[in-house]
C-alpha cells in the first residue's frame, strides 16, 4: 500500500520530524523540519523537499512556556495537514535507551512501553520525552503502529569487552555496562560510506558525532567496534550541557562533602556542565565562536581536546586509523573545531585541507593525507523512515 511515514526525534530541547513518501523512504523526505529551543524559546522550521519554506501555523504560539507536550499537541494536527493525499501507514520513533532486550527496530506495544519507562533513569534528558511523543501519537492516531528505533541497537556489534566496566560480575549480570549512544545516526553514515571510501569504507573508521550531544565511534567493516559513550548518554565527550567522563570520585565528593541530592548532582551533569558550565555563557558552539570572551574560547579548547583525546582512546580498538568522518550540528558547521581537533592528531597522520575545510566541502583531507577525513551530514531520520518500511513489509509485523 502506497502512504506516507512519520518519523520523529524527541530530544532533550527539540523535536525533529519529517515525512517520507512510503515507496522512496530512502530518500529525501517530503517534508522535513524541526521545534528547537523547547524550554527556552521555541523556533519552528520546516521545508518541503523542494526547499520551500513552511507555515508555521497554530505553532507560531509556542512560547517559553511551551513545553514538549504542548508542542506535539500542536505539531500533529499541523503534520495532518502536510502529510497529502497518502495515508499515514506508520510513525517512527527515534529512542535513546533500548536496553539489553531491544535490539533493532521494534513495533510499539504496551509490553514494549513498560521496557521502556524502566530505562528512563539511564537517559533522563531523552526517554521520557521519546516516550511523551509516543503516547500523544498513540491518542492521536490509535490505529497507526508506531516502530521504536534505538540508539544503543548498533553498538551490539562490540565484543564482550568494549561493552564491560570493571564492577563486580553480579552487577554487570544486572546489565550495568556500556551501551553507547546516537547508533542511528552512526547507521546512517555506516551505510553511506562505501559512497565517499569506495573499499577503503570497510577499514578502520572513527565517527565523531559532534553536536549539543556528542559521541564517537569506532567502525571496523562498518560495524561498530567501540564507542566514547557508556551505561547512560552521560559518559565520554564534553557536551552541550553534559559534563561527559567525570571521576566518579566527584560524585561522591558532592553527595558527601557539599551535601548534594541525587537530583542536585544530576542536573548538574547534566543540564549545568559541558560548553555552558565552562563558559558560563551559552551551550551553542556558534555563540561562543562568536563571543570575545575569553571563558568562551577555553570552553572550545577543552571540547576539542577532549574530543581528540577520545578519538585516540578509541584507536587501539581498531588497530589504527584510515578516515575520520565528523558529523551532527557541530561536525557539519564548525570548521574551528574540526581544525582544533585534527591539529592534535597530526601524529596518526591526519591532515587537513584548510581551504576545503573552511568550504565545509566533503573531503577536508589534504592530498598527503594518510588518513581520510570527510563531513558527511548524518540522516536519522531516514534509517527510522527504512525500518517502518522493513518492520510493516516483514510477515511477522
Amino acid at each position: 500500500m502506497t502512504g506516507a511515514f512519520l518519523t520523529i526525534n524527541a530530544g532533550s530541547s527539540s523535536i525533529k520530524f519529517a515525512v517520507f513518501d512510503s515507496d522512496a523512504a530512502s530518500t529525501k523526505p517530503r517534508i522535513r523540519g524541526k521545534v528547537a529551543g523547547i524550554g527556552t524559546t521555541p523556533v519552528f522550521s520546516a521545508r518541503t523537499a523542494g526547499g520551500g519554506a513552511l507555515d508555521a501555523g497554530a505553532l507560531a504560539s509556542l512560547d517559553v512556556l511551551s513545553g514538549h507536550d504542548a508542542v506535539i499537541a500542536l505539531l500533529l494536527p499541523w503534520l495532518a495537514t502536510h502529510t497529502g493525499d497518502r495515508p499515514l501507514l506508520a510513525v517512527g520513533h527515534r529512542v535513546v535507551h533500548g536496553g539489553q532486550d531491544l535490539t533493532g527496530p521494534t513495533l510499539i506495544s504496551p509490553s514494549v512501553l513498560e521496557q521502556l519507562e524502566r530505562l528512563v533513569p539511564l537517559a533522563p534528558l531523552h526517554q521520557p520525552h521519546n516516550i511523551a511523543a509516543i503516547r500523544a501519537v498513540a491518542k492521536w492516531q490509535p490505529d497507526v503502529p508506531q516502530v521504536a528505533c534505538f540508539d544503543t541497537s548498533f553498538h551490539r556489534s562490540q565484543d564482550r569487552l568494549a561493552q564491560l566496566f570493571a564492577l563486580p560480575r553480579a552487577l554487570t549480570d544486572e546489565g550495568i555496562i556500556r551501551y553507547g549512544f546516537h547508533g542511528l545516526s552512526y547507521e546512517y553514515i555506516s551505510s553511506v560510506l562505501p559512497d565517499h571510501l569506495g573499499d577503503r569504507a570497510n577499514g578502520r573508521v572513527i565517527v565523531a558525532h559532534l553536536g549539543n550531544g556528542s559521541s564517537m565511534c569506532a567502525m571496523k567493516d562498518r560495524k561498530s567496534a567501540a564507542t566514547s559513550m557508556g551505561f547512560t548518554a552521560l559518559d565520554g565527550l564534553m557536551m552541550g550541557r553534559r559534563c561527559g567522563a567525570l571521576d566518579p570520585g566527584v560524585v561522591l565528593y558532592l553527595m558527601q562533602d557539599k551535601g548534594l541530592s541525587a537530583p542536585e548532582i544530576e542536573d548538574i551533569l547534566y543540564k549545568q556542565s559541558g560548553l555552558l558550565g565552562v563558559s558560563a555563557i551559552s551551550n551553542d558552539m556558534q555563540v561562543l565562536q562568536d563571543s570575545e570572551n575569553p571563558h568562551a574560547q577555553e570552553a572550545i579548547d577543552l571540547f576539542c581536546y577532549r574530543a581528540a583525546s577520545s578519538l585516540a582512546a578509541l584507536v587501539p580498538s581498531i588497530g589504527g586509523l584510515d578516515a575520520l568522518i565528523f558529523t551532527a550540528g557541530i561536525g557539519e558547521n564548525s570548521a574551528m573545531v574540526r581544525k582544533l581537533i585534527c591539529d592534535r592528531l597530526s601524529w596518526l597522520g591526519a591532515a587537513l585541507d584548510d581551504t576545503a575545510n573552511v568550504r565545509n566541502a566533503v573531503q577536508i583531507s589534504s592530498h598527503q593525507s594518510p588518513v581520510d577525513i570527510l563531513v558527511i551530514p548524518t540522516n536519522e531520520e531516514a534509517v527510522v523512515a527504512r525500518a517502518c518500511s522493513t518492520l510493516l513489509q516483514s510477515p511477522t509485523s
